[in-house]
């Protein structure tokens, strides 16, 4: 979508006003008034129109840029690089727009001159307004943020379903009996798709609650606030339109790399002695980990109903955690473990915290710009205590609380932190902020950007910093995405149909741009189980070893009754095997993470994403993609011991045995779950996959491969499925801590494959970029699915060895034992140097 940036030309005056025509690139805006309402279109690129539409007033006009909220983070489009008028209707290179001025319906046609849609005023004069949306030729829609189904399926889009709002004032944690208390988060995207490639995506930049009727035709769109912003996007396919949807609001941050491990958490770890426990239980059964989620227990002293709890003091509870930089320290110097604590954004009002913050003028008010601070003393909402709330909408509080509180922390060395509450859950409906929209304080135009607000302030907080955070939220808003966060979604039941249901949420959180998704793993409320314990969390923890950032076991444990780790319940031989192979993919997964941040492209995908003209694919929840190489299917149910799997057109492999299928867009027939006494589930990688990988056994501790014996294995690790076609990926490498991957820090590493004939040749290609830390030289390692007769490397053949064992503790040479994969290898080689390996198939 994006261009160079041309000056403006600009609208002005009269019922309908556009600037000289001519054909340079520059932002064009028309308005119109018909009684007492107005629209303004503003085309903003080839593929992009912005609009407003109100009752409210007589409009900005015509010569400036519409209003956008804090989800927008591009305003800076360049307009159409060709444009068009004739009455009523523009044109660009990529839409057409018609506006029917006495009823300020606006009808949108995509490039081909297919209708899309037409979307009108509804309600423009009351406090409940919005759009009717004619449903034309679409068959399917996706995105709109977090809101669970019920009845534990991982399928559906939202045709033929009402998106409603999580509370009064939209995003809530809710509880429903098949899930527990989940999240509803408002991210107002929407995806929808026809046949023949008819697509286009509509961004409604509206703070305020909503309401999406998709149920009927045509569709309805309701919010309340005086004014309707939104955007429409249009492109070939739905790759294009997240990518344009990305750009609009924001793309990802890279992680730190230990976000793509294992962080085990629980509502109760009450002193480092039971840290150390898990710890040790993990290390003793050789679990790879990478960190531990602290909840409430590390501050301590949180108190129901009472002024004087240390809720908000976020100061450690020194008698049950001494000396927390030299614990850090030595976490990370002997295990290669990290911390991340939690916070919230109340503050008990008898802490000087409190006091401090009220003096400053930094807490939420009581209904006016010189009331007092709020007292939040709700008898069914004070299991935290009562006080006060800070107010992110005002960037001073947040750049204080930062330096104050969380900036020690930094310096003690946690590597992240757990934003909790942030829908915000605890409210008074009559308070007052400095808010984030013009002219609106009251709690109706703030709700749902608050979580926003607070994790921007963490980001601005950061901007000093070498190190780069990772953020856990459990509530959100368009452009979230854009600080570093991932989301999970709230307190949920240890139910299957969870599980289940927790994979549709994920799908269309992906498709809202929330790339970081994940769970409490084995639910957080236990008193829900209704099923075996052993069967759901191996389900869920072998499903999170695909789908989630990060690995998180976590549940209510008060009691110090339950257990969490992956080494104490479930399977543990099924638990380690899918945790390994997760580790194993840590290349990969941080590839695609180095991907999204550039290009936005989702890391978990559902099928539809690459495979919307194929109508088997179009509400499949249960099957997901890692990038476009990997097909993952969801297992949530009981007493499941195999299962079909659906392939889209096209060759694909088996992921465990390198089995090829050819599919014509088919079901597999049943597959086995439990291979060789381990839950596994089922994958398969399209012909040219190509998937970097590290080394992982035993020995490793965690994503950075540190190991138990103090050895270094350094070898790039790369399997490959051979396809006719030639194909490509860029396996990127940095520190993996530090923000020097925005400065180009960035090592990146271009891996080809194609057959020709008998011959199948991968292609290790130079390395470019470098990063402190990066290895000079290392030994190349491919993994080929099929069999062979003989391989050579930069045309030099290599010497085969007779087993596995000779393989592994031989230099270089190549082994192929029938079991699907053949193996090949060089000793360390420059890394400045192309590896050119070629198989000769048998």
């Amino acid at each position: 979508m994006k261009r160079a940036v041309a000056a403006l030309v600009l609208l002005a005056g009269g019922l309908f006003a556009l600037a000289p025509e001519t054909s340079a690139s520059a932002v064009r805006r028309a308005g119109f008034v018909s009684g007492g309402a107005y629209l303004i279109v503003e085309f903003l690129d080839d593929d992009l129109v912005h609009f407003e539409l109100s009752a409210a007033g007589p409009g900005p006009g015509t010569d400036a840029p519409l209003f956008v909220t804090p989800q927008v983070a591009e305003t800076g489009y360049p307009g159409p690089s060709d444009f068009a008028r004739n009455g009523d209707t523009f044109t660009t290179p990529g839409l057409r727009v018609e506006v029917a001025p006495a009823s300020l319906c606006v009808t949108v046609h995509d490039a081909a001159g297919r209708l899309l849609h037409q979307a009108c005023p509804r309600n423009l004069d009351q406090p409940w307004k919005g759009l009717t949306i004619t449903r034309g030729g679409v068959q399917h829609a996706y995105g709109l943020g977090e809101q669970f189904p019920r009845g534990g399926t991982a399928d559906g889009d939202w045709v033929g379903r009402v998106r409603t709002p999580g509370g009064p004032y939209g995003n809530a944690m809710v509880f429903d009996p098949d899930n527990g208390s989940v999240g509803n988060a408002q991210i107002p995207v929407l995806f929808a798709v026809g046949a023949a490639g008819l697509n286009y995506g509509m961004f409604l930049d509206q703070a305020h609650r909503q309401q999406w009727d998709l149920t009927g035709d045509p569709w309805t769109v309701e919010t309340s606030g005086d004014r309707l912003r939104w955007y429409i996007m249009t492109g070939p396919d739905l790759p294009d339109l997240r990518r344009d949807y990305m750009e609009l609001t924001g793309r990802p941050p890279v992680p730190p790399r230990k976000a793509f491990g294992m962080w085990v958490s629980e509502y109760g770890f009450d002193d480092w002695a039971e840290v150390d426990d898990r710890l040790n239980g993990l290390r003793a059964a050789r679990f790879p980990v990478d960190g531990f989620v602290l909840d409430l227990q590390w501050f301590g002293g949180v108190r129901e109903g009472a002024d004087d709890t240390r809720m908000g003091s976020l100061t450690w509870d020194l008698t049950k955690f001494p000396d927390p930089a030299g614990r850090i320290a030595r976490y990370e110097a002997e295990q290669g473990v990290g911390l991340i604590p939690i916070e919230e954004s109340y503050v008990g009002r008898a802490l000087p915290e409190h006091a401090d913050l009220a003096g400053r003028g930094f807490l939420v008010r009581a209904g006016c710009a010189t009331c007092p601070p709020v007292y939040l003393a709700q008898d069914d909402k004070d299991w935290w205590g009562r006080g006060g709330m800070i107010d992110w909408t005002l960037g001073a509080a947040g750049d204080h609380w930062h330096a104050v509180k969380r900036k020690p922390l930094i310096d003690q060395g946690v590597l992240g932190h757990w934003l909790d509450l942030g829908e915000p859950e605890i409210y008074d409906a009559g308070d007052w902020t400095a808010g984030l929209l013009p002219g609106e304080h009251a709690h109706a135009g703030y709700h749902n950007l608050y979580n926003l607000a607070w994790a921007a302030s963490v980001a601005r907080g950061y901007a000093a910093e070498p190190r780069r955070p990772f953020l856990l939220t459990r509530s959100g808003a368009a452009g979230i995405q854009r600080y570093g966060v991932a989301m999970w979604s709230a307190d949920i039941g240890s139910r299957l149909t969870a599980l289940a249901d927790q994979q549709n949420a994920q799908m269309h959180m992906s498709m809202s741009g929330i790339d970081y998704f994940g769970s409490d793993i084995g639910g957080f409320r236990r008193e829900m189980l209704d099923s075996d314990l052993s069967e759901l969390y191996t389900q869920w923890f072998a499903d999170a070893a695909w789908f989630e950032v990060p690995i998180r076991p976590h549940t209510e444990n008060l009691c110090n009754c339950f257990q969490t780790s992956p080494d104490r319940v479930g399977h543990t031989a099924s638990n380690l095997a899918n945790l390994r192979r997760r580790y194993e993919l840590t290349p990969y997964y941080y590839s695609l993470a180095h991907r999204a941040h550039r290009t936005g492209e989702p890391l978990v995908p559902p099928l539809v994403y690459h495979h919307q003209d194929d109508p088997n694919v179009r509400e499949l929840g249960h099957e997901k993609l890692i990038g476009r190489g990997l097909l993952v299917g969801v297992v949530a149910g009981r007493g499941e011991r195999e299962r079909d799997v659906y392939l889209p057109a096209g060759v694909w492999y088996d992921y465990y045995s390198g089995a090829r299928t050819e599919s014509a867009g088919q079901w597999t027939g049943r597959r086995p779950l439990w291979v060789d006494g381990e839950f596994r589930l089922p994958a398969y990688a399209r012909a040219g996959a190509i998937i970097p990988k590290m080394a992982v056994d035993e020995a490793t501790m965690n994503v950075f491969g540190r190991r138990t014996d103090g050895t270094r294995r350094d070898e790039l690790i790369v399997r490959v499925y051979p396809g006719a076609t030639a194909s490509e990926f860029t396996l990127y490498e940095d520190d993996g801590t530090t923000t020097g991957y925005q400065r180009g820090e960035v090592r990146t590493t271009a891996l080809r494959q194609q057959v020709t004939g008998s011959t199948a040749t991968v292609v290790v290609g130079p390395a470019e970029g470098d990063h402190p830390g990066a290895v000079p030289a290392r030994p190349n390692v491919v993994e080929l699915a099929g069999r062979a007769s003989a391989v050579s490397l930069n045309g030099a053949p290599l010497p085969r060895h007779a087993t596995r064992d000779a393989f592994e503790t031989a230099g270089s040479g190549w082994y192929d034992g029938g079991d699907g994969y053949v193996l090949a290898k060089s000793a360390a080689m420059d890394v400045g140097a192309a590896k050119t390996f070629a198989f000769t198939l048998a």
